[in-house]
């Protein structure tokens, strides 16, 4: 977490990671016999874009379930037992 200091770096760079794996899975197939100058900045655009979708989207999620003070617990309602 950065808390206020700015860019969180593993963040950033998993956010990019998600971006060219989805341009990769649905733009780069479609484009790829037409793949010119042109349209290689355009999906540098798009990989810049879904980044910054994608950081804000876990900084949100993330910091408000570490603001809310949410933790994952594991309890099984179906499984666990009480006798």
């Amino acid at each position: 977490m950065t808390d206020g200091r700015g860019l969180d770096p593993l963040r950033l760079a998993e956010s990019a990671a998600q971006a060219v794996v989805t341009l990769g899975l649905v733009a780069l197939p479609a484009a790829w016999h037409a793949l010119s100058g042109p349209l290689g900045a355009v999906l540098a655009v798009m990989t810049a874009a879904l980044t910054v979708g994608f950081y804000s989207l876990h900084m949100v999620t993330f910091d408000c379930l570490r603001l809310t003070g949410h933790r994952f617990r594991r309890s099984f309602l179906y499984t666990h037992r009480e006798d």
